[in-house]
């Protein structure tokens, strides 16, 4: 008899529907999954949004929102509009509000395949992209303050979100402006990240930690801050509080148009996202204008307001050491709409600056320095001035968009030319009658002043009337000094207490006795016509003559035709 040999799966087929039914629940159970989660989809797409709808007191729109089952639940969305709070009771989203007030492109996050009832879903990171926040001016909220008393509303315990972490960039912030014609202050932010303070989740009720990085159009340069911001308050975001610290490291001046070298700052805010005031220092050791290239180090301490609601910035006060002058400024920018801008999409002009200085311990020589080409200034000094600063918006450098106006003193003042110098030194010692210790006197000994009012515009400073004083001598002068070439040209008087006589001594002195009457006037011994011209590397000192034969006596001739004795 012949065995028959039957194969294991023969003799075991209820192994085969077993496994066969377990691929089958595995199947249908994926199958239940995935239909389940693409039912779940719209739930909690509706859930993020009445979360985000009831601690906004707004209107929330979402585009999309995907969930996928890898390595646990995730989730992305595009498309999340949140609109400003209603203006009329705070509780919904306004319906004729024409920007949103966050919007954000995409947003991804990955949470634990794990969910209890009344228990938070955990998520460690939400990734944003594309973040931007418009922040309409504070008349777009009247009932701000109702509605930031008002509690975030929990809803139901059903689904709850606890997140640790918000991870975005790029972002943008615009903080609109209430004032007409005035532009809205706009800050690229280059990397943003948010993070709860005191716990392992975000509070909204609560302050937040945050660090950014932001870039900074002009100067280009990159920001880093830290800080805490909140709580945010959902009637006025604006009004949120927020603190924090910055730096801002080599910065490039030359991107403003008109002035060069690589500055630093660092210093710390505190205030409203609308209004914010800041309390820091910066250092230049190159400063200068690109026009003439000679650079001097500039270090400033400053205390800014910035006011979002008019987009001006008050400068109160600003503490400046240039070289080896110290002076201080107080004033604002203004950053000017572009008139050739279309209306929907205005950009901006410029910056108009409007700044009163002033130096109270001074060199002239730095600021002569600042605006030249060579390495010799015509004058050196203790400076001290008080004036008027104004830069309007354009595309000339600095030095010819600058316009000065105020008083000066000048003390212990000195020519650098030799020739001046000199001349300055004769006028003084023959103004004391002493000619003879001409040749003998240090020029460098004469002790001078000088002081007036000035004017600078278009390159050019104008001198309407300025005193130049040395022992025995007041020199009144008026004219201009061109800061381009450095053009001179000055006239004026010389005022001298010794006679004619007694300024050229000698035999010369006693053969000019009868002329002293001529020249003596307002108690002056002597007032003779005096001219400054040629240029800052030659000028040209001396009397002008031609004013000088209209004030000299008649001849003999004359005066006996007149009758005159």
């Amino acid at each position: 008899m012949t065995e028959t040999h039957t194969s294991f799966w023969a003799r075991h087929r209820w192994i085969k529907w077993v496994v066969s039914c377990v691929l089958l629940v595995l199947v249908a159970l994926a199958i239940a999954i995935s239909i389940a989660f693409r039912r779940a989809e719209p739930f909690l797409r509706a859930r993020i949004v009445a979360a985000l709808e009831r601690r906004f007191h707004a209107r929330v729109e979402l585009d999309s929102f995907h969930v996928s089952l890898v390595k646990g639940i995730q989730a992305e969305g595009r498309g999340l509009r949140i609109w400003p709070p209603d203006q009329a009771d705070g509780a919904s989203g306004s319906p004729n509000s024409a920007t949103p007030l966050i919007r954000i492109d995409e947003f991804h996050f990955h949470a634990p395949l794990q969910f209890k009832p009344a228990q938070p879903i955990h998520i460690s990171l939400v990734e944003l992209q594309g973040l931007d926040i418009d922040l309409p001016p504070k008349s777009h909220f009247p009932h701000s303050s109702d509605a930031s008393k008002k509690p975030a509303d929990k809803g139901d315990a059903l689904v709850i979100f606890a997140v640790d972490k918000v991870d975005c960039a790029p972002a943008h912030l615009t903080l609109e402006t209430s004032k007409p014609g005035k532009l809205p202050i706009e800050i690229a932010i280059a990397h943003f990240q948010l993070t709860g303070a005191g716990g392992s989740s975000i509070d909204p009720d609560r302050p937040m930690s945050f660090t950014a990085d932001l870039t900074n159009p002009r100067p280009v340069g990159d920001i880093h801050t830290t800080g805490i911001l909140g709580p945010w308050q959902a009637g006025d975001p604006g009004e949120s509080p927020v603190e924090g610290a910055y730096t801002f490291n080599h910065a490039d001046l030359a991107s403003i148009k008109g002035i060069a070298g690589i500055l630093s700052s660092t210093g710390k805010y505190q205030g409203t996202l609308r209004n914010l005031t800041v309390d820091g220092s910066t250092d230049t050791p190159d400063f200068r204008l690109s026009h003439f290239g000679n650079a001097l180090p500039l270090h400033t301490s400053f205390h800014a307001i910035v006011d979002a609601t008019n987009g001006d910035t008050q400068l109160a006060p600003v503490d400046a050491t240039l070289g080896h002058s110290h002076f201080t400024c107080t004033g604002q920018v203004v950053r000017v709409p572009d008139p050739n801008s279309p209306p929907d999409h205005p950009t901006s002009k410029g910056h108009d600056i409007a700044l009163n200085v002033n130096v109270d311990a001074g060199r002239v020589e730095d600021f002569l320095r600042l605006a030249s080409h060579g390495p010799t200034q015509l004058l050196t000094g203790a400076l001290t001035t008080k004036a008027a600063l104004h830069i309007p918006p354009g595309p000339e450098s600095v030095h010819l968009r600058l316009n000065l106006k105020g008083a000066f003193h000048l003390d212990q003042a000195r020519f650098t030319s030799t020739r001046i110098q000199d001349g300055i030194t004769q006028l003084s010692m023959r103004g004391q009658g002493l000619p003879k210790e001409i040749k003998t006197t240090d020029p460098s000994s004469i002790h001078s002043a000088m002081q007036g009012d000035f004017q600078m515009s278009n390159g050019i400073i104008t001198l309407p009337s300025f005193t130049y004083s040395v022992p025995g001598a007041d020199i009144q002068l008026q004219g201009t000094y061109g800061i381009e070439g450095g053009a001179i040209e000055f006239a004026g008087t010389a005022k001298l207490q010794a006679t004619v006589s007694k300024m050229v001594g000698g035999v010369w002195g006693i053969l000019l006795k009868p002329a002293d009457r001529y020249f003596e006037k307002d108690g002056a011994g002597t007032e003779v016509p005096i001219k400054v011209s040629g240029t800052r590397d030659d000028p040209k000192f001396g009397i002008d003559f031609g004013r000088l034969r209209r004030k000299s006596p008649p001849a003999p001739e004359q005066q006996q035709e007149s009758g005159k004795p």
